[in-house]
């Protein structure tokens, strides 16, 4: 905010935007149900997709949820470079009325498109045309090589599955939602922001993202535990399930009575554009060579970072006991311990979402201050700091199956994620020039998009090939038992079902009957033969990556004075 004139009387000299009005407040509460129903879903989409212990859940690979993450990423993070600019010219809440038809849309085909007919026969009749160019010799060169595998992500095992195409039509519908709610959102509450309360308003901002998500962290396992376990007789049942994505939907549709209540925010963008002139103009500003280079900087923390969201859960589920911690909550009312605690085959555990949660609890805890630290602090700084402890957290949590030293791990995640999340928006809210507060802030979501859709890839082949319990028992009885023997194995982890007639979901029983050892022990033997927690290198690595070119650019930024925030 710019000093007031000499010349203005005391009277006429306007004081600087201390509180927040109304209208903050009102976009933080449809930011908090938004990001409620989201994380009720995408705190439990991993292992709905593909964990294979898992009653109800689909069973699909780690390649097949890498390929579903990975579009998620591409319609909901690159969607905003064309819908920021909507979302200034048509208006805030015209936008997110829109927006917010699609996310509930898309949560009801998930619940109900699971087991249709009709996408069995198209999915079949899909795999009819493209398995065999997929399955084709196509020659040995290296293009040849990449073209092969491209025709696989196509023609993998999921075109013969409904059950495929019903969910990731569901999860591109919600996506598309996401990314015509999130610059409308984010822009309107920019124009609430100045200079002086930017920080402490982004940190408000994203605490509130963080109450919606802890809440939403506990609702799954009351929906698909609990009440499964009382209604139906059995954990994770498909009815469960159903019912957990039908939640998110009356979740995100809160926001259609909320947006009644508050007028749209001018976004100062010109108001005579047509749809063509939008997306010049969109093209135009980000072609920009100093946003690029920070983008693809951010691209790369953000592969690291949402590992935590998207890989962490199979990989707690698969490896981490937590049987030491649930044992001690016996002494709770039985609804409040199934609330709390699932039975696996290794004895009663804390589920994933729960112990994951303690990121939201962290943040809840210290993002305000954290804010209120920084917030003097120049935000290309801050973010590097951030950048270093976000990379040791990852590193930390994935390398035991300790879940105190997890939780320790997550703690300096969340440090990190509370000095970098909130900063990125405020960077783009701070540089923007006048009238393109949206168009900036959906920007933000391209780094964020790349990271996640290079990263769900990455983590597909990492985790179906070196890190997934189940694809690892399979192995083990392939080259270390009698059972493996004349099998003809070729050494690839996508023939291993066919060659040894076990599938993924049977893959530790066998194992157990195979050896004689209970789940417990089979598990520690394959930590111990395969060494799992190898998968979280690459990743920290990139981080490390991340962390060296931000703090390049950083020392760069200072000479430039519409860059330097």
């Amino acid at each position: 905010m710019s000093e007031a004139d000499p010349n203005t009387t005391p009277a006429e000299a306007k004081p600087p935007k201390a509180r927040f009005g109304r209208t903050f407040w009102t976009l933080n509460s449809i930011e908090m149900f938004e990001r409620l129903a989201f994380f009720n879903l995408r705190v439990m989409a991993p292992i709905y997709i593909m964990q294979a212990d898992n009653v109800g859940g689909l069973h699909l690979t780690a390649t097949d949820k890498g390929f579903i993450y990975a579009w998620w990423a591409v319609f909901q993070s690159f969607l905003p470079i064309v819908t920021g600019g909507f979302a200034d010219r048509f208006g805030y809440k015209r936008t997110m009325l829109f927006s917010v038809c699609l996310m509930v849309s898309g949560y009801l085909m998930m619940a109900f498109l699971r087991g249709r007919e009709f996408l069995d026969n198209a999915a079949d009749s899909l795999a009819h045309f493209v398995k065999p160019l997929a399955d084709a010799d196509i020659g040995s060169n290296w293009f040849a090589n990449i073209a092969d595998g491209l025709l696989h992500a196509i023609g993998g095992s999921f075109t013969g599955s409904g059950d495929f195409w019903g969910f990731f039509l569901g999860v591109l519908v919600l996506a598309t939602g996401t990314a015509f709610f999130k610059p409308s959102l984010q822009g309107s509450l920019a124009h609430q922001l100045t200079k002086e309360n930017s920080s402490i308003g982004w940190g408000i901002f994203y605490w509130v993202v963080n109450v919606g998500a802890f809440i939403s962290h506990y609702i799954p396992t009351l929906i698909l535990v609990s009440l499964s376990l009382r209604f139906y007789g059995e954990e994770y049942t498909a009815t469960a399930w159903r019912n957990l994505f039908i939640i998110s939907a009356v979740f995100s549709s809160f926001n259609l009575l909320i947006m009644l209540t508050f007028r749209d925010t001018p976004s100062g963008a010109s108001k005579t554009e047509t749809v063509f002139q939008v997306l010049k103009r969109t093209i135009t500003n980000i072609l920009e060579i100093r946003l690029l280079c920070w983008m693809a900087i951010m691209s790369c923390f953000w592969l690291m970072m949402y590992q935590l969201w998207d890989l962490l859960p199979n990989y707690i589920s698969d490896w981490v006991n937590s049987t030491p911690i649930a044992q001690r909550l016996a002494w709770l009312p039985e609804d409040v311990f199934n609330s709390f605690v699932e039975q696996t085959p290794r004895g009663p555990m804390i589920p994933q979402n729960i112990l994951i949660s303690f990121n939201s609890i962290f943040i809840i805890i210290g993002v305000v201050g954290m804010a209120w630290l920084t917030r003097k602090m120049r935000t290309l700084t801050a973010m590097f700091f951030g950048m270093v402890m976000a990379t040791i957290g990852v590193l930390v949590a994935g390398w035991t199956q300790s879940t105190y030293v997890l939780i320790f791990g997550i703690l300096f995640f969340s440090l990190g994620e509370m000095m970098t999340g909130p900063k990125k928006n405020e960077y783009l809210g701070l540089i923007a020039p006048p009238g393109k507060k949206g168009l900036y802030l959906g920007y933000v979501n391209i780094p964020v998009g790349v990271g996640q859709f290079f990263g769900a890839f990455l983590a597909g082949w990492i985790y179906n090939d070196y890190g997934e319990k189940a694809n690892l028992a399979l192995r083990y009885l392939a080259e270390k038992t009698p059972f493996g023997v004349g099998k003809n194995w070729d050494g690839k982890m996508s023939t291993l079902e066919t060659a040894l007639g076990v599938p993924r979901t049977e893959a530790m029983l066998k194992l157990q009957e195979v050896t004689g050892m209970d789940a417990t022990v089979a598990t520690q033997m394959l930590w111990n033969t395969y060494s799992p927690q190898y998968i979280w290198i690459p990743f920290a690595l990139i981080g490390v990556v991340a962390a060296i070119g931000l703090l390049i650019f950083g020392q760069l930024a200072k000479r430039w004075s519409d860059m330097n925030a």
